[in-house]
């Protein structure tokens, strides 16, 4: 499975407290984070998310003035074994397509993961992931 989905990039406040008021304002919406990574500064700290509803999800970080930036993103269902990523990236590469980051976890027990990949072309990166069984 490999499918364009809306990342949400929240920028919080660097201190203790802050990621646990957006997990709840998420849980409180009944909203599953998906996908997360996190990248700090020593003022703040961006917050990328991956939802089951992005759009009421932007809708709340509105409503608290939180800055939030849209972007589209790739969710690819993976298997969890050596090389699996090797396979993604060199391909995006023979099309000169570019990763800009990517994220990914999985239980070392799945045979299946989850990776979020951000690329430069996003629809081109779609269909030329599409014909590879990853």
């Amino acid at each position: 499975m490999v499918k364009i989905v809306t990342q949400l990039a929240v920028f919080i406040e660097n201190k203790p407290g802050t990621l646990a008021a957006v997990c709840d304002a998420l849980a409180k919406e009944k909203i599953n984070i998906w996908g997360l990574a996190t990248s700090d500064t020593t003022d703040h700290n961006v917050v990328r998310l991956v939802l089951s509803d992005p759009k009421r999800a932007l809708e709340i970080f509105e409503e608290y003035g939180t800055l939030v930036v849209e972007s589209d993103v790739l969710m690819i269902e993976n298997r969890n074994s050596p090389g699996a990523l090797v396979k993604i990236a060199k391909t995006l590469a023979k099309k000169k397509i570019n990763i800009d980051y990517a994220y990914l976890a999985s239980h070392p027990g799945d045979s299946r993961g989850l990776l979020i990949l951000k690329a430069d072309h996003t629809k081109n990166a779609l269909a030329v992931l599409k014909g590879l069984r990853i």
